[in-house]
């Protein structure tokens, strides 16, 4: 899942498509350091309240029964062939994960299902 699935997901779920949510209901789901990395930063910022970010981190993992896609050198590598239809670097790199991991990525974003292809599929 993206990390907008994520927020939403724990702040408010009835937010999801009901596609999202039985999703994010029957698991597993992986959700990437990488969107722990956006979500610290923008805490940070003050662009995001999430309370502690770690908190928010640990429980999330908890509450919505996630497992963690860990950040691999193929991932990085990945985001090089990816065409310039997005911008946002986490995004990519979400997009980058899923397409070597081969999952179906979870989001809320109107742009990146402009990737989907045989290798990459996205669920909104």
């Amino acid at each position: 899942m993206d990390t907008n699935i994520a927020l939403l997901a724990v702040g408010t779920p009835e937010r999801l498509s009901a596609a999202a949510r039985s999703t994010v209901e029957k698991g597993p789901c992986f959700i990437s350091v990488v969107s722990y990395w956006e979500v610290i930063l923008k805490a940070m910022k003050g662009s995001l309240d999430v309370g502690d970010p770690r908190q928010w981190w640990s429980e999330t993992l908890d509450g919505l029964e996630l497992r963690v896609l860990p950040l691999r050198p193929e991932h990085i590598a990945a985001i090089y062939h990816l065409p310039a239809i997005h911008q946002d670097p986490f995004d990519r790199a979400l997009i980058a994960q899923a397409i070597v991991e081969g999952l179906t990525l979870l989001t809320t974003d109107g742009t990146i299902p402009r990737y989907e292809s045989d290798r990459f599929r996205t669920l909104a």
